[in-house]
């Protein structure tokens, strides 16, 4: 279909059924979505007119449930594809270049014949994408190239993970249309991380991405990081009367980097006192016996940071069983559990060069205030600034939201559904 078919198509109600899968049966989310592709569709036929045999990809952004900051050392995490998405119209040629433009950024051109790392593109998109073709040209695959216009409502910053949502979404593209699929979920998981580490410049775990990719509610466990065990579930938050909503506090994330680099780094610094590379090679009784001696070699808050390893990675199972029995009040608990650990223990609320800037804080005191015993809440994602998570009664939803944009400003809360779809290709 051309520009002018796809749009028609998106009128008539002939994607529908692909975006209740997405976005879930809801006619006031349709039709904001219908809306929402249709312009997409309109602003690709302004920039590339004539284009023809149009495709749509999306990916989403991920919450993390349990598991803060214990991917990277090898651990286990709870965590969950949301309704939130990066969506690319696309129309694919044989001129071995990418054309890609994003809103809100200039258009970038990526030539495929030079995949080579380029120092200059580091921590930009074309560098993400330059890393992931690189990855299937060494797997043999062609790419001739792509034209796309991409427009996301994962915000970056938001602690959902734009940038792994558009690292899986042009692995998607890629291995849908020059690869039969044959990558398949986890392997574009894996090459987004590659792609993020190495082109990018930016250390990371696989949970982004492998959540991204796979979509649903998912364990994983991280102990083999070559084949990690991915178990899906299904569990519904609504029926056990709660809300899942993400606050962004509207922090800046400028010149957190160290902060960031400094909980993998301190963590490792422990395990290297066993003669280990992460946390989860040491056993946990093990470094509680040897405190005296670590004391000796290691900084305190290095210690007390592994000890959050140990206890949110158990964790991660327990909030699994709490939600396979339905035992929600059990469930809250452990969050809140998880969210004072990371207070105390990983200590990532907050940057120490910024202490008077104490957004996630606030929001987490508030919350506490209005939702007594009746909810849990914790920061989200890597910290320091940014978003917390709550778990929300369904009858509390609407003051917790008000409450929250009157501190943090409109639109501050996203009011979440569990995608059961990691990367798609919806027509």
């Amino acid at each position: 279909m051309n520009c002018e078919e796809l749009t028609e198509a998106i009128r008539l109600g002939r994607l529908d059924e692909a975006l209740v899968t997405l976005y879930g049966n809801n006619d006031a989310a349709i039709k904001a979505q219908k809306e929402r592709y249709a312009q997409a569709v309109r602003s690709f036929g302004t920039l590339y007119p004539g284009s023809e045999d149009i495709s749509i990809f999306s990916a989403p952004g991920r919450t993390e449930v349990c598991g803060n900051h214990t991917d990277h050392q090898h651990g286990c995490v709870l965590a969950a594809a949301v309704d939130l998405d990066a969506i690319a119209i696309v129309s694919f040629h044989d001129e071995h270049v990418i054309r890609l433009q994003s809103v809100g950024y200039e258009q970038e051109h990526i030539e495929l014949d030079h995949l080579n790392m380029h120092p200059e593109e580091k921590g930009t998109s074309n560098a993400l994408v330059r890393g992931m073709v690189s990855q299937f040209h060494d797997m043999g695959v062609e790419v001739g190239g792509f034209n796309a216009y991409i427009t996301s409502n994962v915000l970056s910053g938001s602690g959902l993970s734009s940038s792994a949502a558009f690292e899986v979404l042009i692995g998607t593209i890629i291995d849908r249309h020059y690869n039969g699929g044959e990558a398949g979920a986890v392997k574009i998981a894996k090459m987004g991380q590659f792609a993020e580490n190495k082109y990018f410049g930016k250390e990371s775990g696989l949970m982004d991405q492998m959540v991204s990719s796979v979509g649903g509610f998912v364990f994983i466990d991280f102990e083999d990081t070559t084949n990690p065990v991915i178990e899906k579930h299904d569990f519904d938050f609504e029926k056990g009367g709660l809300k899942l909503i993400i606050t962004d506090t509207k922090g800046s994330h400028a010149d957190l980097t160290d902060d960031y680099v400094s909980v993998p780094s301190e963590m490792k610094l422990v395990a290297a006192q066993f003669g280990k590379t992460v946390l989860r090679e040491v056993g946990v009784e093990q470094f509680y016996q040897a405190l005296p001696h670590l004391r000796t070699v290691c900084s305190d808050r290095a210690i007390l940071r592994a000890a959050h390893f140990f206890g949110d990675n158990a964790r991660v199972q327990e909030e699994v069983t709490a939600l396979e029995k339905k035992d929600f009040p059990a469930f809250l608990k452990l969050v809140c559990e998880s969210g004072r650990s990371s207070a105390e223990l990983l200590q990532n609320l907050y940057s120490t060069k910024k202490p008077i800037e104490q957004g996630v804080p606030l929001a987490l005191m508030v919350s506490k205030r209005l939702l007594q015993d009746q909810g849990a809440f914790r920061v989200h994602g890597g910290g320091f600034a940014g978003t917390i998570q709550a778990f929300v009664p369904l009858g509390l939803v609407e003051e917790y939201k008000k409450t929250m944009e009157e501190l943090f400003g409109e639109s501050c809360c996203y009011i979440l559904n569990i995608r059961p779809e990691g990367g798609y290709q919806v027509i």
